[in-house]
Order: C-alpha cells, then sequence, then structure tokens
C-alpha cells in the first residue's frame, strides 16, 4: 500500500505541475476561453458575419457563467465516477 500512497502523490504533484507550469512561463497573460478566440478567428476570415442564433439566456455576470460551467462540469465528472464505479463492481462481482 505505500507504494500506492507514493503512486498518488506523484500524479498529484505532476497534475500540480501541469497546471502551474503556464501560468508561471506567462505571467500576466490573458487566458480567455476557446468561444471568444472563435469568434476573433471568425471576425478576421469574414468582417461582414452575422450570427445566426442567439442565446436564449445571458447570465448577468462573468462569474455566474463561471459558476454555472463549474456546476456542469462537476455533474459531467459525477456522471462519469458514478458509471466508472459501476463497471467497475460488476467486474469485481464477475470474478468472484
Amino acid at each position: 500500500m505505500k507504494f500506492l500512497a507514493n503512486k498518488n502523490t506523484l500524479v498529484i504533484l505532476l497534475i500540480v505541475l501541469i497546471v502551474l507550469t503556464p501560468l508561471l512561463m506567462n505571467r500576466g497573460a490573458e487566458f480567455g476561453g476557446a468561444d471568444g478566440e472563435a469568434q476573433e478567428a471568425v471576425l478576421e476570415m469574414n468582417p461582414g458575419y452575422e450570427p445566426w442564433a442567439e442565446p436564449l439566456w445571458e447570465p448577468p455576470s462573468g462569474e455566474i457563467e463561471s459558476l454555472l460551467f463549474s456546476v456542469q462540469v462537476a455533474i459531467g465528472a459525477g456522471a462519469i465516477g458514478y458509471v466508472m464505479g459501476v463497471m467497475k463492481e460488476r467486474k469485481k462481482i464477475a470474478s468472484n
């Protein structure tokens, strides 16, 4: 079990390193979302482009938009974790 704990610690440290490296290398950089980049690219290629759809509801602030996105991510991660847990238990039961 000690090896497993060290392995988990190594994975966590690697994740932290992967997340922090871009932030430390590009201090002061502005990290925007893909939506804004795509919009800029489309307008650069076709300045007269008119969007053909509008959002049904626009969140009142960027913070609320981020909160809703985080909730969506948490629900998705929970669903994936649940399915993986069910599959693991089924495999465990089948092997007995």
